[in-house]
């Protein structure tokens, strides 16, 4: 396996929760991580910018770049990208983690929303994929992982939020599209998804409360799961919907309570909600 020190990896959504604990994650191999994302000053909630962020990446043995970029926006993306290019010279792998969230059905989602679920999630894997591509092309072992979940027609995310569900699925199959359009350049493009939980501002602010945390695991999972995909030779693992534990176990590892956001709960973690059924 490979590590990724000297790679550069771009991140969406990388102030806080599953993108900040990635780039953490890669930055102890010493790293560049482009930290993109909205959040470029602290708020009243919600921990991390951009910029704090780079920090921490620092402090961990990596370089980063702090980019304010909505994903929404091509000319940000495309910006985005080329300062990244300027930085550091190329693009190793591209982390579609940039998100939003509605668990509402169709009859109560309004328009704004559910126009936004779909931008911010399976247009922005379009988009950004697209930018970062000709790099990509240029990279010795090329990544895009998109967080976003196997798909299973009969769950229950049909019925309870579809709007959210469509968005999510868009990700997953504009993912495995490019899967087979980017073998050519030996692009590997995967899916990931935890098999429980996570705790994030999500699951805190936008599903639940601050208890609901005590049922989830740590985004480290996550970031862990991903730091495997990412040293796959490209060739090797393409074209998959892969779950943070399943791939975990596979490499190894055997010990899950330490990624329990609360010990106490670890026999009580709640699955995430695409793998209710």
């Amino acid at each position: 396996m490979n590590d990724l020190r000297g790679k550069t990896i771009v991140i969406t959504g990388a102030s806080r929760g599953i993108g900040r604990s990635m780039a953490l994650k890669f930055a102890g191999d010493g790293a560049n991580l482009v930290i993109a994302a909205k959040s470029s000053e602290p708020h009243p909630k919600l921990q991390g910018t951009i910029h704090t962020v780079a920090e921490e990446v620092r402090a961990a043995g990596g370089d980063a770049l702090a980019v304010q970029v909505d994903v929404r926006i091509e000319e940000q993306v495309q910006a985005m990208v080329e300062a990244a290019v300027q930085r550091f010279g190329g693009i190793d792998a591209l982390v579609n983690n940039a998100g939003a969230i509605s668990l509402t059905p169709v009859e109560k989602t309004p328009v704004k929303r559910y126009d936004l679920m779909q931008e911010v999630n399976a247009r922005a894997v379009f988009v950004c994929s697209q930018a970062a591509l000709p790099y990509l092309r240029q990279a010795p072992n090329p990544h895009i992982l998109s967080m976003a979940p196997p798909l299973h027609l009969k769950s229950a995310g049909l019925r309870d939020h579809a709007p959210y569900t469509l968005s999510k699925y868009g990700m997953t199959l504009l993912s495995l599209g490019m899967a087979e359009e980017f073998r050519k350049y030996r692009i590997a493009v995967n899916c990931l998804w935890p098999k429980t939980i996570i705790a994030t501002a999500a699951i805190e602010f936008a599903v639940g409360d601050r208890n609901s945390l005590k049922v989830c695991r740590k985004p480290e999972i996550v970031a862990d799961a991903a730091y495997r995909i990412l040293t796959a030779p490209s060739e090797s693992l393409t074209g998959q919907t892969l779950l943070d534990e399943d791939l975990l176990r596979q490499s190894g590892i055997t010990d899950f309570d330490r990624y329990a956001y609360d010990p106490e709960f670890t026999g009580r973690l709640h699955p995430d909600l695409f793998l209710d059924e």
